[in-house]
């Protein structure tokens, strides 16, 4: 704006030279008007180049406060952007305790529900506890801990008196009894499995075991008595084939 303002007074200088050449062919009148109307020019164009500067100011103070708002609004959205971060890294990381809440749960849960187990030849279901007990108890008789595995198996028998364990429980209680030399209780318990149990896998080896208690103290007529009872009640168990052997050796 400025060149054009400089180019316009050297034009209004030059015209007024030239009217100041030629004043003498107008009158005075004339020539002070021409210099009135001129400055008038002037003045104009000074105020127009002065809104036009303004107006200039005006914009690039709109331009930069366009260009902080602007920014103010990327820096409001890197913050959205890292709340929104945030709040899904807390999303997935409560997700994530929560299904490990919801397994510990389950299986604290399956603790207690009861399993299918298999012991000698029957299936039958089994809390869990009750199982353990069981495979401690047979566990220690196993390991030639007789005395505690009679503790054990009789606890069993009092905590599970209805448990699908208990024919194999007595069945072991009975051979910890005999191992400890208490022949008396021994035979009960083998009796015990063949009055609730006749069926059961380990009854021909109770009734074996009756025999062999009652050999031990020296009740030889009732030991035959139940050798060929049981030859009688599970002819072709390999207990049967056993008690064959032992009449031969009783007679």
């Amino acid at each position: 704006m400025a060149a054009p303002f400089f180019r316009t007074t050297l034009l209004a200088l030059a015209c007024a030279a030239s009217f100041s050449s030629h004043a003498a062919l107008f009158g005075d009148d004339e020539a002070r008007r021409a210099i009135i109307e001129l400055r008038q020019r002037m003045d104009a164009m000074q105020q127009s180049s002065q809104r036009a500067s303004e107006d200039t100011a005006q914009l690039r103070r709109s331009l930069l406060e366009l260009q902080s708002q602007i920014e103010t609004l990327r820096q409001d959205q890197a913050k959205l952007r890292g709340q929104n971060e945030q709040l899904l890294q807390q999303s997935a990381e409560l997700q994530r305790k929560q299904k490990d809440m919801a397994q510990g749960v389950e299986e604290r849960l399956k603790q207690f529900e009861p399993v299918t187990v298999t012991v000698d030849g029957q299936q039958f279901a089994a809390d869990p506890a009750e199982k353990r007990d069981f495979d401690a108890a047979l566990e220690t008789f196993r390991s030639g801990k007789f005395g505690e595995a009679g503790k054990s198996f009789s606890a069993f028998i009092r905590q599970y008196p209805r448990s699908g364990y208990l024919p194999s429980a007595r069945f072991w209680l009975g051979n910890a009894l005999y191992a400890e030399r208490d022949y008396k209780e021994a035979i009960a318990n083998f009796k015990a499995v063949l009055s609730s149990s006749p069926e059961h896998a380990r009854a021909p080896e109770a009734a074996l075991s009756i025999a062999n208690c009652q050999t031990e103290l020296k009740d030889t007529r009732s030991a035959r008595k139940t050798l060929e009872d049981l030859i009688k009640a599970y002819p072709r168990s390999e207990a049967a084939s056993a008690a064959k052997e032992q009449l031969v050796r009783l007679k």
